[in-house]
């Protein structure tokens, strides 16, 4: 086998799946990303030691049998909720750039493409997470509203 061609095609094959809630188990992420084509591995990460050994780590990496269905999942699937979560999904190959940040973020209103990242990067994850309390700050402040607005006319009305 040449390693160069052949991890070339594994790693563009394989892809990243972030903020995984965690009552996400091994069974129902296969299942959600089994439509896409036909999984060949599948590595859900746990916790090895301290006090949340054997917990899920909330990510984990599945590959297929071809990088179209690789790219087909990640298309799908990144940003769509689980649990109440937006999920991160990218080719396990692609760095994570400033690029790609924006990209994402440029939906943040809408909730199934809130960016929140479960990347190594300390400046992608804080910055999704600024975009992800904002659209929390922005829910309640309309929902905060409308409760005023019907609490004022109950009020009138009496």
């Amino acid at each position: 086998m040449d390693p160069n061609g052949s991890g070339d095609e594994n790693s563009e094959s394989k892809i990243y799946i972030g903020n995984l809630d965690l009552r996400i188990t091994e069974a129902a992420l296969i299942k959600m990303f089994s439509p896409f084509g036909k999984i060949v591995t599948e590595d859900f990460l746990w916790h090895t030691r301290g006090r949340k050994r054997g917990e899920p780590r909330g990510f984990a990496f599945i590959q297929y049998s071809s990088k179209e269905e690789a790219k087909l999942a990640k298309e799908k699937m990144h940003g769509r909720l689980a649990c109440g979560r937006p999920l991160v999904v990218r080719i396990s190959s692609e760095k994570y750039t400033v690029e790609a940040a924006e990209n994402s973020s440029k939906g943040a209103g809408e909730a199934t493409k809130t960016s929140l990242s479960g990347s190594s990067s300390g400046q992608t994850s804080r910055s999704s997470k600024i975009a992800a309390i904002k659209n929390k700050l922005k829910a309640l402040e309309e929902e905060g509203f409308s409760a005023k607005k019907q609490k004022q006319t109950d009020t009138s009305l009496q």
